[in-house]
């Protein structure tokens, strides 16, 4: 199973959401692009990871 760590950074601040973008690797298309997080979880953070684990 292959295992991705995707970096993001802030991008703009809604009311109730933060939306992040993905710092994409050189060379390399996005793989999610743009995501939205909740303020609640968030907080004040300027960048983000995220780990996608795929399965057969």
């Amino acid at each position: 199973m292959p295992e991705k760590t995707i970096k993001f950074e802030i991008e703009k601040q809604n009311k109730n959401s933060i939306r992040f973008k993905e710092i994409a690797e050189d060379g390399m298309p996005p793989v999610l692009g743009s995501i939205y997080v909740q303020n609640w979880f968030a907080g004040k953070s300027k960048h983000i990871e995220i780990t996608i684990k795929t399965e057969d």
